[in-house]
């Protein structure tokens, strides 16, 4: 995965993160994955679902496996 700088992270929009705060960053498909794992591993039930739902609205081929 592209390193994103914190100057990068601070030029994305919000709309470019999947939850409020601008957190997860879903710029592209590779943090979008990354996104997923991350909060599979850290995110509370809501939070799972929310950024499942951000992904897959911004990458609808991309396939979303829940525990």
């Amino acid at each position: 995965m592209s390193e994103l700088t914190a100057a990068e992270r601070d030029a994305l929009p919000n709309s470019a993160f999947a939850l409020p705060g601008r957190r997860y960053p879903i710029h592209d498909e590779e943090h979008a994955r990354a996104a997923l794992a991350r909060v599979q591993q850290h995110g509370s039930p809501e939070e799972r679902r929310a950024v499942e739902t951000a992904v897959k609205r911004r990458y609808p081929h991309m396939v979303v496996i829940r525990d």
